[in-house]
């Protein structure tokens, strides 16, 4: 096979408060191996996802993943091409789902790899990445097992215009839920009402928000799905109903933090809240509920071909760009599933 260039962006230097595009740097190398050994495939990357979990992966505080290290290709699940196999379980023209991170091409020994089915889906096969993948599996898991919406409730969601907010909103909504939105800005707000049918969205940059949110849930917040904690979170847990569950999928607004937040503490009445209201406060990481898939992809499937649940993608064109576009996830400008196009050749 003719050599190629493996473009890479690595961590350069680990980020103060919001990541730099200096905090990265993109990587040529022209020595790239492209020939794989037996036992291995070339995978060139047709799509990378891009996730709010990739902040916390490029920081020195504990998670439940190793940080990336400093020169390291940055993380990310990706959708690729066989282009060469030595492999017995894959062939050239394969298109896999594969956690590649952030660069062109990946030899690879075929551990981790999930083959996609080209005639049953998933269609278009980014939606590997987002609805048919890990966001959608993360608003399935964490409002139907944590949630447990019940018909005739409300349920509230931050980043509601998001990859995983919208399909949560919409889920709920299929079981009969009360749904009210929580956005950014006046004109995802708009979108999340006209394109993932919510019943209302809230901006939270509003002065009245607080306000906004009551009027909203004049019988309280049974379900409150958290993507961003803040003042957002502030205001949506005074207003919980007794027996209330309350998944914590993220808290997008304090990854860039690089101390406690101004103000008065808040954690007593949090507590006094989780207390006496007897809320369930969960916590949940996607990787820990792989028992959930194959229940997930059934549901998910029938309800994309029924047209029950819509979805976008906010695709951006080259892997030059990732940075931006990952810039631009963490600072809330995209619309759904924030994927970068890496290579159109199929």
């Amino acid at each position: 096979m003719t050599d190629v260039v493996n473009r890479r962006i690595t961590l350069a230097v680990r980020p103060v408060g919001f990541p730099k595009d200096s905090d990265f740097e993109l990587v040529e190398d022209s020595a790239f191996v492209s020939e794989p050994a037996e036992g291995e495939l070339l995978l060139q990357t047709l799509y990378l996802s891009l996730d709010p979990y990739m902040r916390g992966r490029i920081s020195e505080a504990r998670s439940y993943a190793a940080s990336v290290e400093i020169g390291q290709t940055m993380v990310g699940g990706t959708v690729s091409s066989v282009m060469a196999s030595h492999h017995p379980k894959f062939k050239v023209g394969d298109r896999v789902l594969s956690y590649s991170g952030w660069q062109d091409y990946e030899l690879s020994n075929g551990q981790g790899l999930h083959k996609l089915d080209p005639v049953h889906g998933p269609n278009p096969i980014s939606t590997a990445l987002g609805v048919m993948g890990m966001p959608g599996l993360t608003a399935y898991v964490g409002l139907l097992d944590i949630g447990q919406p019940q018909s005739g409730e409300t349920v509230v969601v931050s980043s509601a215009a998001g990859a995983v907010g919208s399909v949560v909103g919409q889920i709920a909504k299929l079981h009969g839920c009360h749904t009210v939105g929580i956005a950014g800005t006046a004109e995802k707000c708009r979108y999340t009402v006209e394109e993932f049918g919510f019943e209302t969205c809230l901006n939270y940059n509003d002065d009245d928000f607080a306000l906004q949110l009551k009027r909203a849930c004049p019988d309280g917040i049974d379900v409150y799905f958290e993507n961003v904690g803040g003042k957002v979170f502030d205001v949506a847990y005074n207003l919980m109903n007794d027996g209330g569950r309350i998944p914590v999928c993220g808290m997008i607004s304090r990854y860039n933090d690089t101390g406690l937040p101004n103000g008065p503490d808040t954690l007593p009445r949090l507590m006094r809240a989780v207390l006496t209201r007897r809320l369930l406060m969960r916590g949940y990481i996607v990787t820990d509920h792989g028992n959930r898939l194959d229940a997930f992809m059934s549901a998910m499937s029938g309800w994309l071909k029924r047209g029950e649940i819509r979805y976008r993608e906010d695709i951006t064109e080259g892997l030059e760009n990732a940075v931006a576009a990952f810039q631009g996830l963490l600072s809330g400008r995209n619309t759904g599933k924030a994927i970068v196009r890496v290579s159109t050749e199929f």
